[in-house]
Order: C-alpha cells, then sequence, then structure tokens
C-alpha cells in the first residue's frame, strides 16, 4: 500500500513537472513582424531600382521582413504604409537568396527616429548595389490635392544629365533639373484629374525620353513618388508608387 502511494505521488510530480515546462515554452518567431503606421517607432519602404535585382530579401538586425522575393521594380510593403522598425540605429541587409547568385549583398547601418517615414532606394547594377535612405516627410493636405514627388535612379556607369518632368496637363515642368540619384521634396498637386502624361526629357529640352500615363486621377491627400529607373543604356522604366 505504501508503495502505490509514493508511485501515485510520483506520477503526480511528473505529471506537475510536465504541466509547467509546458506553460513555461514560449514560440518565438525570428521575422519581424510587419506592423504599420506605429508611432512609437519607424515607418520604413523600401524600393528595389537595381538593375536586374530577383529574389531580393531584406533584413533588419538580421531579421527577415519580406514574406515574398523582390525584383527589381518592386515597393515594399506595396501597400503605401511603412513596416515598422525599432527605432535607433538598425542594421539592414539586402541580399539575393539563391546561392549562386552573382549579386552583392547590400549591409548598411540607418538611424531611425520615432515617428519618422523613411523610403530606402536600392540602386545600380547587382554587381555593385547601393542604397539612398531619404525621410518621407508626410503631411495630409488640408484640401483635395495630393502631394508628389520625383526620385531619379536611372543608371549609367557615365556621367548623364539631369532630367526635368514635364506635365501635359499642367503644360509646363513640375520638377527641374534633377540628378542621378536626387529625390525632390513634395510638391502639391491636383488630384482631380482624370489622366495626367508626365514625359521625362534631359534638363533643357523638349526631347521625351520616358513618358507615364496616369489614369483614373491621383488620391486626395494621398503622397506618391514617380521613379524613374533602369538602364540608361537598355530598358528605362517609369513607375508611380504610393507613399501613403
Amino acid at each position: 500500500m505504501k508503495s502505490t502511494k509514493i508511485y501515485a505521488f510520483g506520477i503526480a510530480g511528473l505529471l506537475l513537472t510536465a504541466v509547467l515546462v509546458v506553460s513555461c515554452t514560449k514560440s518565438f518567431d525570428s521575422r519581424v513582424v510587419a506592423q504599420y503606421e506605429n508611432e512609437n517607432s519607424s515607418n520604413v519602404q523600401l524600393f528595389l531600382a537595381t538593375v536586374g535585382a530577383s529574389r531580393n530579401y531584406v533584413y533588419v538586425d538580421a531579421k527577415p521582413v519580406n514574406g515574398a522575393a523582390l525584383a527589381s521594380g518592386s515597393l515594399f510593403p506595396a501597400t503605401g504604409y511603412g513596416f515598422s522598425v525599432p527605432t535607433g540605429i538598425r542594421a539592414f541587409l539586402v541580399k539575393d537568396t539563391l546561392t549562386a547568385s552573382t549579386q552583392t549583398q547590400l549591409s548598411f547601418a540607418q538611424n531611425m527616429e520615432i515617428g519618422k517615414h523613411y523610403t530606402i532606394f536600392v540602386y545600380d547594377t547587382i554587381t555593385a548595389v547601393k542604397q539612398k535612405t531619404v525621410e518621407t516627410s508626410i503631411v495630409v493636405p488640408g484640401d483635395t490635392t495630393c502631394r508628389l514627388r520625383f526620385a531619379n535612379f536611372i543608371y549609367n556607369p557615365n556621367q548623364i544629365p539631369a532630367v526635368d518632368i514635364f506635365s501635359f496637363n499642367r503644360n509646363t515642368n513640375i520638377f527641374t533639373n534633377v540628378s542621378v540619384t536626387d529625390v525632390t521634396g513634395f510638391i502639391p498637386y491636383p488630384s482631380i484629374l482624370a489622366t495626367d502624361t508626365f514625359y521625362i526629357r534631359p534638363t533643357g529640352t523638349t526631347t521625351n525620353l520616358l513618358k507615364l500615363s496616369v489614369t483614373g486621377g491621383l488620391t486626395p491627400k494621398r503622397s506618391y513618388t514617380i521613379v524613374y529607373r533602369g538602364s540608361d543604356r537598355g530598358t528605362r522604366t517609369v513607375s508611380l508608387i504610393a507613399d501613403r
């Protein structure tokens, strides 16, 4: 009888230990949680303008951020709202995950300030990847306009002329003399226009290098960036991305 009680006590003890072990077990996810518009941290978007890039993943402090691979021309997140990053100096890494890839890894440190929005432009070619981080000043217009800026990340190993951006509807240049890797400030722009066509031209000329046709209008109170990218000696591309 005594041995039975001891045995029962032992089983109870083992069960209690198992419960304690299970209750103390925590699951850790190595991925950065993509929270959006967190006022207690920084908000970041990344635009991949690198010529020929594919299968790119972004890491913050060695933790992966994007769930799907990014290719040249991708914006992450594509929703128009940045992902939250803890404030302070953060370690960023952008790389192609294919073992045989010839793309060089891009690693850099960036100081993130609380409540601020940033856009990271990754550019050049896969063998010489570079980045430029700019603050994206988010101001919501008090009227029906939207906000527009221009980023020039066209690739050419040689020095090339700056460009102007001409609006067909307004019949004037809305951005002038924008050099490679320059990102302009935002300007107010009418959002009620159903369509508009923007022409990229060498500064001071009427020669059209590329055009961007915007249909359906631009949403009031939103912020947008026109990005000129690709190869100046090959395929040029222009993209319209939503910053907010």
